[in-house]
């Protein structure tokens, strides 16, 4: 139960970096940089936070073709 919460917050934190990526290839906006300022301390720690999600999601390919019954 507790692994799902987590599962979810990173899947979630993740989106939030797509959506990011998809406003910077489409706009040139990059929000985080717009909302804590251009490489920061505060924004490079978002990135991070993303990126490390992003390392974690990595285990769901080993939940591929998983069904629960």
């Amino acid at each position: 139960m507790g692994n799902r919460y987590v599962d979810g917050t990173a899947l979630t934190i993740v989106i939030i970096g797509a959506i990011n990526w998809l406003l910077i290839g489409l706009f040139r906006f990059d929000l985080v940089a717009f909302l804590f300022g251009d490489m920061s301390w505060l924004s490079r720690i978002v990135y991070a936070i993303v990126g490390i999600c992003g390392l974690y999601l990595i285990s769901f390919y080993m939940h591929l073709g998983d069904h629960e019954a």
